[in-house]
């Protein structure tokens, strides 16, 4: 699967695809692996020693793991070591591990020596579907998540499934949560398949794991092919996220991303019910499957405006809600702050 942003592989057991990649691509003279501290022991070594074992110069970088650590510190760190290691902007980044590791690498590459190239090796189902397409990069300050970042695209993406089978199974279903919302602004088949083939997803049978991630990547690549800034169309992809992004936030980022937006889905839901804009009987389903999923669809502390309009999608005064007309349709919907 290839897009005019970036090369999109999707597969299992891809490291001698990688390997024949890098050398065929010589996107640098090294690559530097940016990656965290549970991922390095994980896959990281491994992938050190299979590259040099290929002729491919490579170094590790890693950081202490959990969203908590993907702040503007944590750059200067990496970076700082990346220069003492003798990183050049001749060479290249390659990021690994889930959506904080693909982000903070992503980020660092767009501003380390005025931008390098890197390529993505999402190890989450979260960041195989969701942050490692389209090419956001960012990290949190203390009023919220993903203020600082750029617009910086990958030269490639290997989506390699067999990463899935360490996953717990709240991983899974944190990267469900993406894949759904995905089904419910863009493709009700798409809903339809997760509602019908739910335990064999979640069990990780390969073939019906794989369609999903296939469909789901062609979606969020096709909006952001006709939207790559965020403009107009690609603000689709936010559903769930307003709400979401105030609620991780609330919880001190202990709570999973997906399992906030899967109770920002359900309250952007009922937005959108008692606004006549989505059906009772829509947002019901969509409630039913989140459940049957395992995912969570309330929170003790509802974000007030106030925590809502720290998000970075904020205009002025205006927060932009994304809310579903039908499952497979949403609109963005423009509200004043109050």
């Amino acid at each position: 699967m290839t897009n005019h942003l970036h090369k999109t592989i999707i597969g299992t057991n891809l490291t001698k695809q990688l390997s024949e990649y890098l050398k065929k691509a010589n996107l640098g003279h090294k690559y530097a692996i940016i990656t965290d501290s549970k991922v390095e022991k994980l896959y990281g070594f491994a992938l050190v020693r299979f590259l040099k074992n290929n002729g491919i110069k490579c170094e590790m970088f890693s950081f202490q793991e959990g969203e908590i650590a993907k702040n503007l510190k944590t750059i200067e760190n990496l970076a700082s070591r990346m220069i003492e290691k003798g990183f050049d902007r001749k060479d290249a980044i390659i990021a690994l591990g889930g959506g904080v590791a693909g982000d903070a690498a992503g980020f660092l590459a767009s501003i380390y020596m005025r931008g390098v190239p890197f390529i993505q090796i999402p190890t989450t189902l979260l960041a195989m579907i969701d942050s490692s397409i389209g090419g956001k990069t960012g990290v949190n300050l203390l009023e919220g998540k993903n203020l600082i970042g750029t617009f910086y695209q990958p030269k490639a993406v290997f989506i390699d499934t067999n990463f899935l089978k360490t996953l717990p199974k709240t991983q899974i279903r944190n990267g469900l949560a993406e894949i759904i919302k995905c089904s419910i602004i863009k493709d009700k088949k798409l809903f339809t398949i997760i509602e019908k083939e739910l335990p064999k997803i979640l069990s990780l049978e390969p073939k019906t794991l794989n369609k999903i991630i296939r469909q789901t990547v062609a979606i969020k690549t096709k909006i952001v092919e006709k939207d790559e800034k965020e403009s107009n169309e690609r603000m689709l992809l936010n559903y769930g996220h307003t709400y979401g992004h105030a609620i991780e936030k609330l919880s001190g980022y202990k709570l999973l991303h997906g399992y906030a937006v899967s109770i920002g889905m359900v309250l952007a839901n009922k937005m959108a019910v008692e606004k006549k804009i989505l059906d009772k009987k829509s947002a019901e389903r969509i409630k039913i499957l989140l459940i049957k999923a395992g995912l969570p669809i309330a929170t003790m502390k509802i974000p007030t405006h106030k925590e809502l309009s720290s998000d970075k999608k904020k205009q002025n005064d205006i927060i932009n809600f994304i809310l579903p007309t039908k499952i497979g349709k949403a609109i963005i919907y423009k509200e004043k702050c109050l």
